[in-house]
């Protein structure tokens, strides 16, 4: 039986991967902060199948420790803030939880147990002021603000284990993926709860910023899979996961509403508050490498997704 350390394993691709692994036959461990405003909820459904275990990317000697514990075959780092404007407001924790805490579990498996084959949750971030389009695993490197800097930091140090010390450490440049389970603070999520709370007449409208944003969307559950065969492969490598489709907010928009039967124009508000700078370039990832190489593909379509977090949030406002 294969043993596996998730940090991050109460957020959404923390979720959707611990119940992947324990279906693969997995022992799985994962790691929390010791705080009581910690959120099980995405884990509630698996919390007696798995062993959780106290640690902060803040501290090396509790990394140490997790892993002597959990003494795993494979690590996947999927903790730190995934919330962009958060890293603006917490520019020092960002560079600390999301760049330097890799760097102390990555000396922690070092010391403790090099045979590890370690995940390095990256992004599309890293290529914010990239020219390329679409990028690819061979796209230099260019982010903006500070959540990108710091996964910056994280994806060249991932680089680094790997070369100088020989450690099996893989990079996934995850492009956008949701889920039910994103938080509301995410566009996505906010659009589905919104429609829902509307359709069940809770709320009046939906205020938004730039309908014409367009992010390449996938789904959480198909991400964690491609997260899971690279750990697999004979060698560690690099691989952008992404669909290689943009689409609009206004269509994200549009599905939503349309699955409830609704007209959207009747309730979006357009809200300057919400405007974001947009990148320079079009954030849509090639992910042949992964097709060609771990078998991967985006399964769930975008129309799919939206519908599927609308039915979710329906669910959840009391359909």
């Amino acid at each position: 039986m294969k043993t596996a350390l998730i940090t991050g394993i109460t957020g959404q691709d923390g979720s959707y991967l611990a119940e992947f692994l324990l279906e693969q036959g997995y022992k799985v461990y994962g790691l929390v902060r010791r705080s009581s405003i910690i959120n099980f909820e995405r884990i509630r459904q698996i919390q007696n199948r798995i062993d959780l275990i106290h640690g902060d990317l803040l501290d090396q000697n509790s990394l140490t420790e997790a892993l002597k514990i959990s003494r795993p075959d494979e690590v996947y780092n999927l903790a730190g803030p995934s919330f962009v404007p958060a890293s603006l407001d917490q520019p020092i924790l960002a560079a600390e939880t999301t760049g330097l805490g890799v760097t102390r579990l990555l000396e922690a498996i070092r010391i403790t147990k090099p045979d590890i084959r370690f995940y390095q949750a990256s992004t599309s971030e890293v290529f914010s002021n990239a020219m390329e389009v679409p990028q690819n695993e061979n796209t230099p490197i260019s982010p903006g603000g500070h959540y990108g800097f710091a996964k910056a930091y994280a994806h060249w140090v991932t680089l680094y284990y790997r070369q100088a010390y020989d450690l099996f450490t893989c990079l996934g440049i995850c492009y956008n993926h949701e889920s039910p389970r994103r938080g509301v603070e995410f566009l996505p999520r906010k659009i589905s709860d919104g429609v829902a709370k509307i359709k069940m007449g809770k709320s009046a409208q939906l205020k938004l910023g730039n309908l014409e944003a367009r992010r390449d969307w996938g789904f959480a559950g198909d991400y964690i899979k491609a997260m899971w065969l690279m750990l697999q492969q004979d060698s560690p490598d690099t691989f952008v996961i992404a669909t290689g489709l943009l689409h609009s907010v206004k269509e994200l928009v549009e599905i939503a509403f349309n699955y409830v039967k609704l007209d959207y124009r009747d309730y979006v508000v357009s809200d300057p508050q919400y405007f974001r700078p947009e990148s320079k370039t079009p954030l849509i990832g090639d992910w042949s490498k992964a097709k060609r190489v771990l078998g991967w593909k985006p399964e769930v379509t975008f129309p799919e997704l939206v519908e599927m977090m609308v039915e979710a949030d329906m669910v959840a406002n009391g359909k």
